[in-house]
């Protein structure tokens, strides 16, 4: 111990320094060199990716349309608060779109499918643009090109099948047109594979981590807009009524949670979308119910709003008409004993009469109050990964597409799983198509069994 402290004595006169006998652990100190500041460092020659997109802000090179407005509006503005003006900007665009919306559903299913077309269209330039000012490459060649063929063929993919249940008849009259529809995944499958290979022969070396991150984020713009467009198409034509009070019913949820948030919004809702308040979220979402089931009541009244969409040989067109189902017919219901004990002390009745569409559309516009806004909280956590306010400048006051119709993907989806899990039932058309894709013999034994059967009921009558 003794010969240890003479040492450390040695060693702080020899270097001047301060040494601490019972420090000492036996550790290796850093040497001078490894002690220079990291900035002081050269740094390597950069020759694959590095990590320079940490701290992304985009606020400057995306485009923001919730303070924009036009020149004359700014100009009978100008003397109102910077609140009210929003308020009052985002009011007039507001009204358009409803009204806009209102035109769309008059012209019918054919306008509606454009609609939803060239919304899908806006909403992927608008995702995927972000992903290039993100990773800075639009100098490379044909990735621009990559991500609207892959939007290209899935679209493809996506309304090829849908499109065969509502036009078979037509579609197997076509020789061509049979060929593709028969062999229409194998053609899917086909262009995707293109599509790959054409993205593997344009990677550049110094590029290959930037490529593969925009590669993914062309996939994940396609999920969420691509399938999400397709499951609307398939609403309306389940009947207008599936894709009417749906969208309807976030339209409403978004407009009476602004007006409950903006007159008496004091606690803050969720930290990713500060201006989100509790009382516009509960407000907006009883709201939401009420509107909801009073638009679905009245529609339920009108064969236009109820019927599939079907296309007819007849008229070469697509046509609404049809014997409304048991689901838009009145029925009378038999209320709970707990409310019924309730209507009898103000003497109503024990017994209601509504249409059973009306207690879908409760579930529908519950989760539209609930679940819906999530839809808009994503959006606005991703907008603010990247420090921006919109995804767009089209719609003043608004923002962009993306903007406006984040809630109604994810509506949408719902909507399809709620058809299809509780409501659906199999359609003619899809039927027709299978039994037309069967083999002659197999057709012909159908044919057979299905006379029997409708023999036997009493329905066909042979002399």
């Amino acid at each position: 111990m003794k010969m240890a402290e003479c040492e450390l004595r040695q060693r702080k006169k020899d270097g001047n320094e301060e040494v601490n006998p019972q420090e000492d652990t036996g550790e290796i100190k850093p040497t001078e060199q490894d002690q220079i500041p990291n900035e002081n460092k050269p740094e390597p020659k950069e020759e694959f990716d590095s990590e320079d997109d940490k701290n992304i802000d985009l606020s400057a090179k995306i485009p923001s349309g919730t303070n924009k407005m036009p020149q004359i509006l700014e100009t009978l503005l100008s003397g109102i608060s910077e609140r009210w003006r929003n308020w009052i900007i985002r009011g007039i665009f507001g009204w358009l779109m409803i009204g806009l919306f209102c035109l769309l559903c008059y012209g019918g299913p054919l306008a509606l499918m454009i609609a939803v077309l060239v919304v899908q269209v806006k909403c992927f330039e608008e995702i995927i643009n972000i992903g290039y000012s993100v990773y800075r490459i639009h100098g490379l060649p044909w990735f621009r090109s990559l991500s609207w063929y892959f939007l290209m063929a899935s679209n493809y993919f996506f309304y090829g099948e849908s499109l065969v249940d509502i036009f078979a008849v037509v579609v197997n009259r076509t020789e061509y047109l049979k060929m593709l529809i028969t062999y229409h995944r194998f053609v899917s499958f086909s262009l995707y594979i293109a599509g790959l290979v054409w993205f593997v022969l344009s990677l550049v070396r110094k590029y290959y981590m930037k490529q593969f991150s925009l590669f993914a984020w062309t996939h994940v713009c396609l999920l969420i807009v691509v399938s999400q467009s397709y499951f609307i198409i398939r609403n309306i034509f389940e009947g207008l009524i599936w894709f009417i009070v749906p969208v309807s019913m976030i339209i409403l949820n978004d407009i009476w949670a602004y007006v409950f948030g903006f007159f008496f919004g004091r606690t803050p809702l969720i930290q990713v979308s500060p201006k989100k308040t509790w009382e516009g979220f509960i407000g907006g979402g009883i709201a939401t119910v009420i509107c909801g089931i009073t638009i679905s009541y009245f529609l339920c009244q009108y064969p236009y709003f109820v019927c599939p969409v079907e296309y007819s040989e007849k008229f070469g067109k697509m046509i609404i008409d049809c014997e409304p189902s048991p689901l838009y017919t009145l029925h009378e219901y038999v209320l709970p004993e707990f409310i019924a004990r309730a209507m009898s002390i103000f003497g109503g009745s024990n017994k209601i009469t509504m249409y059973p569409f009306v207690i879908h559309a409760f579930w529908m516009s519950l989760f539209s109050s609930i679940i819906g806004p999530f839809g808009g909280f994503f959006a606005s956590g991703f907008k603010r990964a990247f420090k921006i306010k919109d995804f767009g400048d089209v719609i003043p006051g608004h923002g962009g597409i993306m903007d406006r119709f984040d809630c109604q993907y994810l509506m949408a989806t719902f909507v399809n799983v709620y058809i299809y899990s509780f409501v659906s039932t199999p359609t003619l058309q899809k039927t027709v198509q299978q039994v037309i894709n069967l083999r002659p013999e197999e057709q012909l034994q159908l044919f057979y069994v299905l006379k029997g059967s409708l023999e036997n009921r009493g329905i066909l009558n042979v002399q």
